[in-house]
């Protein structure tokens, strides 16, 4: 097994990012309010781990005047396996959003990172990832890193491949499901959930997770969750419940993304018992699912 880093290590901090002004090759709708940006900038893309995040800004606005976090999604290659430059996912929120929804190619953005300490490269047997909403953002990459697919990070980092992955998927109604068809592809086993049952099971990605669990022994797992924080609390109790590590990439709203402004500080129980906040955008976003006070 490698050598695990400390999620505090002072690489983590923001001190490497990179801030350029970057263009935008594609700007397409995937899901309903959801599309998939793709930006050229290989300085950040050689550089990007599975579960980190940029912080981006649309430079020909002053309103909103800061920029919003979006996590990697996957990055692009040249001919000789190169990154030129990443792919974001995002779901039009807000004033920034709207307006990035009309940005076209060959326009520009404002962006920072990649940012945050990403999900360590630990290798298991199967890996579930559970996504709920706008959550299945920083999977794409991780799955391709743990099926020995894809590696990503300067140097890249060395990972054993997963047996088996399982993504577990859920949103209110099949139109907000973004990007299904990019994990089927991969050949992993995609287990669907909408509240209104327009697609796949009936009922909450938390029922999806618990027919996983039972089918194999559990000590083989390992959950990775992202998405609302109701749901992620959810998955963090089903995963205590039967033993299983989990991981969670905490959405919470920041302004800055370097560490500095505190506003999007969670709630972290300390080894003595005690609680502490702790900055999402340089001490996460991946928090030990177990540490967060919900």
């Amino acid at each position: 097994m490698p050598m695990m880093t400390s999620p505090l290590d002072a690489k983590y901090y923001a001190d490497d990012a990179i801030s350029l002004t970057a263009e935008v090759l594609e700007n397409v709708r995937i899901a309903q309010d959801t599309y998939r940006l793709r930006v050229a900038c290989p300085e950040i893309a050689q550089l990007a781990c599975p579960g980190q995040f940029v912080m981006l800004r649309l430079s020909q606005f002053n309103d909103p005047l800061i920029g919003r976090p979006l996590a990697l999604y996957d990055t692009y290659l040249d001919k000789s396996q190169s990154p030129l430059g990443l792919d974001v996912v995002y779901l039009i929120a807000g004033k920034l959003t709207r307006r990035l929804a009309q940005i076209q190619p060959g326009q520009f953005v404002e962006i920072w990172g990649p940012l945050g300490n990403g999900f360590l490269p630990a290798p298991v047997e199967h890996l579930v990832m559970v996504a709920g909403g706008i959550g299945q953002t920083p999977f794409l990459a991780l799955a391709k890193e743990y099926l020995g697919a894809k590696r990503y990070g300067s140097p890249p980092r060395e990972l054993t491949a997963s047996r088996k992955i399982t993504f577990c998927y859920g949103a209110r109604h099949a139109d907000l499901l973004a990007g299904v068809e990019d994990f089927e592809s991969l050949g992993i086993h995609v287990r669907i959930a909408t509240e209104d049952g327009s697609r796949g099971h009936q009922g909450r990605v938390t029922d999806l997770l618990q027919e996983i669990l039972v089918e194999e022994d559990p000590h083989t797992k390992r959950i990775v969750c992202c998405g609302p924080e109701p749901m992620m609390k959810a998955v963090a109790q089903v995963a205590e419940s039967r033993d299983v590590p989990c991981q969670v990439s905490l959405e919470t709203p920041m302004a800055c993304g370097i560490g500095i402004c505190f506003t999007c500080v969670a709630k972290v129980h300390t080894q003595n018992g005690q609680w502490d906040y702790k900055r999402t955008c340089v001490e996460g976003p991946v928090f030990d699912a177990r540490d967060i006070q919900w």
